[in-house]
């Protein structure tokens, strides 16, 4: 959870938007933490340059517990 709260703040940061202090599973990547169509298209370009798995590939991903549920198998 730790690195998905990093790599969510580095896409923040880029944006020019605050940094989330606190995340958990039903944290809302839009509704939550501010996320528009280009911080989601960056943080899927980040995770899968870390992880290697595109969470995306299924549809669509909402929460950080949805991420958390596509990183699990790794």
């Amino acid at each position: 959870m730790e690195k998905i709260k990093e790599i969510i703040n580095t896409v923040l940061a880029n944006r020019g938007k605050a940094p989330i202090t606190d995340i958990n599973n039903d944290s809302h990547l839009r509704n939550d933490i501010g996320f528009d169509s280009l911080d989601l298209a960056e943080l899927t370009v980040r995770l899968e340059a870390e992880f290697d798995i595109d969470i995306f590939e299924d549809g669509i991903v909402n929460t950080v517990g949805e991420i958390q549920t596509k990183l699990a198998p790794l």
